[in-house]
């Protein structure tokens, strides 16, 4: 484990770093459970990275995996979608509209929490994706995905 790390970001995670550093797992050991347990999800077809924005948090387990494990479970490319470019797509509006928290506004999903725990954040990232693709595919898509300011 790195002895450069920004203290705010560990505050964040709430993690105790001393004890990571006497008990975590080598980060091959990590990565091969990790790995596991992104198999043992999927259904069909290979896994799809889903992420906000995928060009951070995409590289950043993509680099892990390949790095730790030889190979990634989202496939050479790191297969993945990104939600806040998706969103952007289907509704047409501009980068500076794709927060979190614009999204969530717009898709009546204001309490869902975000926690920083990776396995909680997913679940939240999957439950936008799905609210958007529902949207998507009601034929009102395009009233519902207009700010209520400009109806």
């Amino acid at each position: 484990m790195s002895r450069h790390f920004v203290p705010e970001a560990l505050a964040v995670s709430g993690l105790d770093r001393d004890r990571l550093l006497r008990e975590a797992p080598a980060p091959e050991v990590a990565m091969a459970a990790a790995a596991r347990w992104v198999d043992g999800l999927r259904k069909v077809g290979r896994p799809v990275f889903l992420a906000a924005p995928a060009v951070w948090d995409g590289m950043f387990v993509h680099w892990y995996f390949v790095r730790f494990t030889g190979k990634s479970p989202f496939g050479v490319t790191g297969s993945g979608i990104d939600l806040r470019s998706y969103w952007m797509g289907q509704t047409g509006c501009q980068w500076s509209e794709t927060g979190k928290r614009t999204m969530k506004r717009r898709l009546g999903l204001e309490g869902l929490p975000h926690t920083h725990h990776a396995e909680e954040d997913a679940a939240e990232l999957a439950r936008m994706f799905e609210a958007v693709i529902l949207t998507r595919s009601s034929e009102s898509a395009q009233e519902a995905l207009r700010d209520p300011g400009e109806r």
